[in-house]
């Protein structure tokens, strides 16, 4: 494959690399014999939100991905970890590149499918009809994931990669798949993502003795990548999404307050209560530290305001102005932006009775809850289902207070002050060129 250029970078997007729990770690301005020091995590701090704004290197007023998840107002529906690029809106700062020959690969990033790139891969499982699904991942081109799977000795697994059994295992097959890359088709820019820190972090906090073991299986990670891409003529840039912070206690429930208030419409099935969205005059979209309200008629604005003020555990609310002010308006956003308080974080849940919870509660169904579920990383009870305890989390993230940095590491020197998750992609694009 072409390459424009004459150098090759590798950035390798690490989920959860938050600056002070790295310097907690490792004090000094090198780790793993790169510079590293702080910028500022992505605005809000969740995975969808990072990866755009480092591809578009704009914030999420412009890129649009507000949070891991959308709500689409014409179809009444959540839309959590869906994989158009499209989604995404705003120019690639690797653009200019790819016009002058340059080539790129995307390996493992969310909204990658359709991307304007030159390799993808990504996890596309298909879900078959009668339940259970056959695993598989989309790549450009044509065959690339079988031939990964080939070199690597085994296929991805996806229940690595999110639920109770995810490990380092999944970023284990990523860094192999990536050198792979690199080696057989030397990709000009080659983006990858590690999302070994995450799941630990989240189950057990980032001061637990297990996200210390966390950290060792992403510095072995690094070390094979930066040994490999050095072999094949890569510098490498590693760069964090988010911070993970330290939480306790119960899940905070604005959809709960919601439906308190008479805004949040459900049904009963079965015994099982499910929302009506189509017909809700309030939904909170809860992602984390945070929660997207989305309120369909303005009279009820001050109404579900003053019903999620009322909620301990909820530390603001924001009108559309203050989240202007932030750069997180746009059309997908909510009337509202509801923040955890610090140690705190939202849940999607609307019931308090066990016996309410909608079949998906107990299962990894992270396409049909309509907010994000990290009791989903324990198992449950009876067997073989997911725990429903959100006492049981310990780390969270995408919240806007203290401790929010990220480390950027990187083995060159990059132009210009780098602050930011965007400033960094800009820093990167003018090195290519």
């Amino acid at each position: 494959m072409a390459t424009y250029g004459k150098r090759k970078t590798l950035v390798v997007q690490a989920a959860a690399l938050g600056y002070e729990s790295l310097k907690k770690r490792h004090r000094g301005d090198r780790w793993l014999g790169l510079h590293v020091g702080p910028i500022d995590g992505a605005r809000p701090g969740v995975t969808c939100s990072a990866q755009a704004e480092f591809r578009t290197a704009a914030a999420a007023s412009v890129h649009g991905m507000i949070a891991n998840g959308l709500y689409k107002r014409d179809l009444g529906r959540v839309m959590f970890w869906e994989q158009s690029a499209r989604l995404v809106s705003g120019r690639r700062f690797w653009r200019d590149y790819r016009e002058k020959g340059g080539s790129v690969a995307m390996l493992f990033w969310q909204q990658s499918i359709g991307e304007a790139a030159d390799i993808v891969v990504t996890p596309a499982p298909i879900h078959k009809h009668h339940g259970g699904m056959i695993q598989d991942c989309w790549a450009k081109p044509a065959g690339l994931y079988q031939k990964l799977c080939a070199q690597v000795g085994k296929p991805f697994k996806l229940r690595h990669y999110w639920g109770p059994l995810a490990s380092a295992k999944a970023g284990d097959w990523i860094a192999d798949a990536t050198l792979a890359v690199c080696r057989d088709s030397a990709p000009g820019l080659c983006l990858t993502y590690l999302p070994t820190l995450d799941y630990d972090l989240q189950r057990y906090g980032p001061e637990s003795p297990k996200a210390d073991k966390a950290f060792e299986a992403l510095e072995a990670q690094l070390k094979r990548l930066l040994k490999g891409a050095g072999q094949c003529g890569y510098e490498t840039i590693v760069f964090g999404d988010y911070a993970i912070v330290p939480v306790s206690g119960p899940a905070v429930l604005p959809n709960l307050a919601l439906r308190n208030a008479g805004l949040l419409e459900t049904r009963d099935v079965k015994g099982m209560l499910y929302p009506v969205l189509p017909a809700s005059r309030a939904i909170a979209v809860c992602d984390h530290q945070f929660a997207h309200v989305y309120v369909s008629d303005p009279n009820d604005v001050e109404l579900a305001a003053g019903a999620l003020r009322a909620v301990d555990g909820v530390e603001s609310v924001l009108n559309a102005d203050e989240m202007a002010d932030m750069n997180l308006a746009h059309p997908n956003s909510g009337e509202l932006l509801a923040i955890a308080s610090e140690g705190r974080w939202l849940g999607y849940q609307w019931w308090t009775d066990p016996k309410q919870a909608p079949d998906y509660a107990t299962h990894v169904d992270i396409h049909n809850k309509p907010g994000f579920d990290p009791c989903e990383l324990f198992f449950g009870w009876p067997p073989m289902s997911v725990s429903r305890d959100s006492t049981r989390i310990r780390g969270s993230h995408g919240g806007f207070g203290p401790g929010r940095r990220v480390a950027l590491a990187s083995s060159i020197a990059l132009e210009g002050g780098i602050s930011s998750i965007a400033t960094l992609a800009r820093a990167v694009g003018n090195s290519l060129l």
